[in-house]
């Protein structure tokens, strides 16, 4: 396993590889991944973070995994880390990163984006 944030992103990247319109970008210190206009994953600390619902939450609880947190005062209950056995199988990997997009709602458009099409 990579051990430097800039090689875990890649190699995260590398395991999800076979997935269409996949995108990475920059966000506040660490990386949002899209597939096309949804944003599904984030990329932090050398972890990887998946959005997650009521139902597809129960597999990364199974499995100890913890919500996001940003910060130590913030915590997002929505994005789980995905658990090491999962990170290290590429096949599994995007079925749960699949999941994830499955509920994942398009990304907010900037607000000079937003008046642009009025």
């Amino acid at each position: 396993m990579p051990d430097s944030a800039g090689s875990f992103k890649d190699f995260v990247l590398d395991q999800l590889e076979r997935i269409r319109n996949l995108r990475c970008r920059r966000m506040f210190g660490a990386y949002g991944l899209y597939c096309g206009e949804k944003f599904f994953g984030i990329i932090a600390q050398s972890r990887l973070y998946f959005k997650t619902d009521e139902k597809t939450r129960v597999a990364y609880v199974e499995r100890q995994s913890n919500p996001f947190r940003p910060n130590p005062k913030q915590e997002l209950r929505n994005y789980y880390e995905v658990p090491l056995e999962i990170l290290e199988d590429s096949d599994q990997l995007i079925q749960w990163a699949n999941a994830a997009m499955g509920i994942a709602a398009p990304a907010r458009r900037g607000k000079s984006e937003s008046r642009k099409k009025r």
